[in-house]
């Protein structure tokens, strides 16, 4: 059954946040490892959800996250998959190229998973909370209020305060959109980590995680770049026969349609993402 809302109480150090595996086990796989790296365990690393998607490796990512024991929201992929529904619920308009290249990957993904395993998609939490540093902590995948709504670092400011205010925390960590952002609002702050199983548009092959760091006044918000071998993930939807726009993507660093995209962010198609233009601290009480 599943949870609205899973509390993980107050988190004493370092947590590291990701998103979108996206069915990618190269990528996943490094994540995991730089979590060990770091010295994070599994109780202080959070997935944003949408674990299985474009790449080939649904069953087996799916594997790897669960023997990793990490909490992780349920992402609109997930929701689709465990009720078995006809397409990803990912919130693509109608006709345009980002739903009709969902088709393939989404049918192939389906297939590949077990019955147990989409029972386990089912039982997810929709969100879940945690305090850092003297701050509440909400993790999403959309919105507050909707699992597949896109929000976007220019997203309307007033609707994303209006969400913030109905988390009832002072931090919101989304997913979905699949960009790396952190930006301060009216009523506190709407972060999103990024994305580890596609690039984020920017012509390079690198995922992103965001690291949240409590510090004696405040709490650095860090996001890095997570490389991994994208060419074996490529190579890998090839074989499986998913020789579509996203295995090219993987290596372009570029996404195969942005028709989601607002403008802003299609105007910074193929720019480099500079990740100390992303960090900044959220403030102490």
């Amino acid at each position: 059954m599943t949870q609205e809302c899973e509390d993980l109480g107050t988190l004493q150090d370092q947590v590291l946040i990701f998103g979108g595996p996206y069915s990618n086990l190269a990528a996943t796989r490094a994540i995991r490892a730089e979590a060990r790296r770091l010295d994070i365990p599994p109780q202080r690393v959070i997935c944003t959800g949408d674990l299985v998607a474009y790449c080939a490796d649904a069953s087996a990512t799916t594997e790897l996250i669960r023997d990793w024991g990490i909490p992780m929201v349920m992402g609109n992929c997930e929701e689709s998959l465990a009720a078995d529904a006809s397409d990803c619920g990912c919130g693509f308009e109608e006709g345009s190229n980002c739903s009709l290249l969902s088709v393939q990957w989404y049918r192939y993904a389906s297939a590949q998973l077990s019955a147990t395993q989409k029972q386990w998609m089912g039982s997810l939490p929709r969100s879940l909370q945690f305090r850092l540093g003297g701050k509440s902590f909400r993790v999403v995948h959309g919105s507050v209020s909707r699992i597949n709504e896109f929000i976007f670092a220019s997203s309307d400011e007033l609707h994303c305060d209006a969400e913030l205010q109905r988390s009832n925390t002072d931090v919101v960590i989304g997913g979905h959109c699949g960009l790396p952002f952190g930006r301060t609002l009216t009523s506190g702050y709407w972060l999103n980590s990024g994305v580890i199983g596609m690039p984020a548009n920017d012509s390079s092959r690198d995922g992103w995680y965001l690291l949240l760091t409590p510090q004696e006044h405040g709490i650095q918000a860090r996001w890095q770049r997570l490389s991994y071998d994208a060419e074996a993930s490529a190579h890998a939807m090839q074989a499986a026969g998913l020789d579509s726009p996203y295995a090219t993507a993987l290596l372009s660093g570029l996404w195969p349609s942005t028709d989601i995209l607002p403008a802003q962010e299609k105007d910074q198609s193929g720019i480099a993402i500079d990740a100390a233009t992303l960090n900044f601290c959220i403030g102490a009480n």
